[in-house]
C-alpha cells in the first residue's frame, strides 16, 4: 500500500517554445534554399520519360524553348537566328560544355532538332530534359 502523499510528486513538464524557432528558421531556410536551388531554369512542363537520369558536365549551359517557341539560353531570350553564335561564344571558354535542352511538351519536335543540329554543328554534347514517369 502507497502512503506517501500523492500531492508533492514532482510535475513532469517539456517546454518547446525554443524548439517552435528553431524548426520555424529551419523551415525558411529551406524554402529559400530551394526556390534559387537553379535560377537558370525557365518554369516548362516537361515531357515525361521512365529514364530520369540526368548527366553532368564541367560547364552545363541551358537553352529553353517555350510553348510560344521562345528560345532562352541561360535565362537570356535569344533569336533562333543568332542561337548558334551564343552557343559559340559558351563554347570559347576552352571548359567541356553540355547543353541541357529544356523543350515543352507542346513544342514541334522539329523545334527541337533544329537546336539539336546547332549542337551537333558546334560538336557540343546535349541532353534533352524530361520528367519522370508517374505510375
Amino acid at each position: 500500500m502507497n502512503i506517501r502523499n500523492r500531492r508533492n510528486r514532482p510535475v513532469a513538464e517539456v517546454h518547446t517554445a525554443a524548439l517552435n524557432d528553431i524548426m520555424f528558421f529551419l523551415m525558411l531556410f529551406f524554402l529559400l534554399a530551394s526556390a534559387v536551388a537553379n535560377p537558370q531554369v525557365v518554369k516548362l512542363l516537361l515531357p515525361r520519360s521512365s529514364a530520369g537520369e540526368q548527366s553532368v558536365a564541367k560547364k552545363t549551359v541551358t537553352v529553353s524553348v517555350t510553348s510560344d517557341l521562345v528560345y532562352h539560353v541561360d535565362k537570356q531570350v535569344v533569336p533562333y537566328e543568332a542561337l548558334e553564335q551564343v552557343l559559340q561564344s559558351q563554347m570559347n571558354t576552352g571548359e567541356e560544355v553540355t547543353i541541357m535542352l529544356y523543350a515543352d511538351s507542346t513544342v514541334p519536335i522539329q523545334n527541337v532538332i533544329s537546336v539539336m543540329d546547332v549542337a551537333n554543328r558546334l560538336k557540343i554534347k546535349l541532353v534533352l530534359a524530361t520528367e519522370p514517369k508517374r505510375d
